[in-house]
Parts: C-alpha cells; structure tokens; sequence
C-alpha cells in the first residue's frame, strides 16, 4: 500500500492508540479479569487439589448492628437458650428453618503447632475430647465438622484464642460452651476405639485438614433440641444428628476470622457445679473455690473438743479442763502474777525470803 493510500485510509482526526496499544491494553484487561475471577481460582485449586482457600459469598447477607450481635452472643450464651420441646416438636421446627442458598465460604487450614509438643498434645486432647465427647459415634463427616466448629470459633473474634480456650470456655460460668465439659461426661471413661478414631480427626485437623461442608460454622445443636437463636442464625448443613450455623451479617463472613493463635493450651480446673450455683451468674475463679476450701478446712480442725475423735485413757485429763470434776479457768490478776513469778525466780536462785513490790530488790 502507497503512502498516499496510507493517509487515505487512516481518520482525519488525531490518533489516540496505535494498533500495538490497543492489543496491549486489550491483553491486560484479559489478564486482570482472570487473576480477579474466584470462579477461575477455585477451579484451578480445585484441579492442583488445594483446599484451603476462602472465597468471598457473591450476596453478602444485611449486615447486622453491634447491638444486635451482642443481643445474640448474650442469647448462644444464656442457660434458658433452649425450647421447652419435644424431640418431635424439635424436630419439626428445626426443619422449619431454611438452609442458607449462599455457597459456604470455605475455613484455612490449621497448621500453627506441631503436635509433637507439649502445647501441641494439649491441643489435641482438647480437640480429641470435644469430637469423642460430642461426636463419637457420628459419621466421620460429623466428627470432623465438630472439629472444624472449634478451629473456626478459635480464629473469631467471639471466641478465646486457643483450642483448649475454646473447648472449655464457660466451664466455670453458668453455660459451658461445650456441655460435656460441666455435665459429668469427663468422669466417663472413654471407649479405646471411639477415642482413638477421635484423636485421628483431631491430629487431622490440628495438621491442615478442613472439613469444608460446614464453612465457617461456628454453631451446632443435635437435632432433638431447638435453641431460641437458631432461626437467628444462618443454617449450612445438616450431618448426622447435627445441625451447623455460622453468625450472620459480617460476623459470617470470612474478613471475621483473622483472630491469630495465642500458642497458649491449657486444661482448666473444673470446679463443682454446686460451688458455682452458689456463686450465681457471675461464677467463681479456682482462686475463690480453693480460699473457701482452705477455710472449710481450718474450720473444721478447730471444732469443739467434744467433736473431735480422742484416742486416751478416760481417767486421761490430758491437760484439758475437767468440768465434771468442778474445775474452772481462773485467770491471775496481774498483781498476782508479778508476785509470783519473783518468787519462783528467787527460789530457783536459793532465796526464800521474797521483798514486798516497790522494796528494792
């Protein structure tokens, strides 16, 4: 093509991109549109076997108030949360409530310890006790999202950092989070299968695993109760007997579990219930409970004497005062004291003749 058909061709007005910008820019909005897509990432994850990754929910629910969230946590944590049902009426109203159509945002794996450790093993029987003790014989689906619920609440901001911290929050206050660890279950002694396929989930769990059919629940009841918050909740999953939750609004969403992990693991005291309904709502600190203790004890070391076991001889005074023989205390005026005791220290230094007080010595 000739020069003259060039000028010919090309607009009248001045250019603005050439050809090769054009291409550019049309190449980086397609490389842009690619590396922003969450559909396109989570099929190539999905293709390389990576599980761990959190996808935003394209309809965020409405996002609720501080004020309403606190009335929630205040009702997940009340001793009355549950209906006064049935397991039929319970039932019936559980499936009553809707499953959230909203695909489940997916949790990151836990790999912040090494279970070779000691702040690893305490972690894992923390865990291995919430799935045997809440799950054992649920599917090995149920005893993975139980495990999962603990991971979740851990990295919330609702919940203690630490997997013991989670598992027996409560257990001093009027409502354990978790109910086994205040309603006797510990004393149990567990089966050795059950416990052994249960602190496999846990090491699982505690290595990296998610259990991505309950997301980010936080949640959970068995399915023959109804507690009040469940229809305030967003409802995931259902498995075995369990039904799973997460909050709802932004305390559902993912940017809410960015809590980082204390490293500290700890099994708490657990202290009577009856020594804690005697405190009332407040509950009592092992600080209060072992004071209490200690003074009980030193109560009951100084009982009368007719209260205390005796092992002697009947005709045994034993430096006690004999009532029964008409004895009493008789304390010496101070007078008499000082008298006495000058006598006692000059008989004992030879002398017998002992001056009146004010007499010289």
């Amino acid at each position: 093509m000739t020069a003259a058909a060039l000028a010919v061709s090309r607009p009248s007005g001045p250019a603005i991109f050439g050809d090769r910008t054009v291409r550019k820019l049309a190449m980086i909005f397609v490389l842009v549109t690619m590396l922003t897509s969450e559909t396109l990432w989570a099929h190539f994850l999905n293709l390389v076997g990576a599980e761990d990754t959190i996808l935003a929910e394209p309809v965020p629910p409405s996002a609720y108030s501080d004020r309403e969230i606190a009335q929630l946590v205040r009702l997940t944590e009340s001793p009355n949360q549950f209906a006064d049902l049935s397991a039929d009426e319970a039932q019936e109203r559980n499936e009553a409530i809707p499953f959230v159509e909203v695909p489940a945002a997916g949790a990151k794996p836990f790999r912040a310890l090494s279970l070779e450790s000691g702040t690893g093993l305490t972690a894992l029987r923390c865990l291995t006790q919430a799935v045997y003790y809440e799950a054992a014989y649920e599917p090995i689906q149920g005893r993975r999202a139980v495990a999962q619920v603990v991971l979740n609440r851990m990295r919330h901001s609702a919940f203690p950092k630490s997997v013991c911290g989670v598992v027996y929050e409560g257990v001093n206050r009027r409502v354990c989070q978790f109910s086994f660890t205040c309603d006797g279950s510990l004393k149990r002694k567990p089966g050795a299968a059950a416990w052994r396929e249960a602190e496999e989930v846990a090491a699982a769990a505690l290595a990296g695993y998610v259990e991505r059919s309950v997301g980010l629940a936080t949640h959970y009841h068995a399915n023959y109760v109804s507690p009040y918050w469940a229809p305030k909740l967003a409802k995931i999953s259902k498995i075995g007997a369990h039904i799973f939750y997460r909050w709802p609004g932004t305390w559902g969403m993912p940017s809410a579990f960015s809590g980082l992990y204390s490293g500290n693991e700890a099994i708490p005291h657990i202290l009577p219930r009856a020594f804690l309904s005697a405190k009332g709502a407040t509950g009592a600190s092992v600080v209060e409970y072992e004071a209490e203790e200690a003074a009980r004890a030193y109560a009951a070391a100084r009982l009368p004497a007719g209260l205390m076991p005796e092992s002697r001889a009947d005709n045994d005074v034993g430096g006690r005062l004999d009532i029964s023989k008409g004895w009493a205390a008789s304390i010496p005026e101070p007078e008499d004291t000082y008298h006495s005791s000058r006598a006692i220290a000059r008989q004992q230094a030879g002398a017998f003749e002992i001056p009146e007080k004010g007499g010289g010595s």
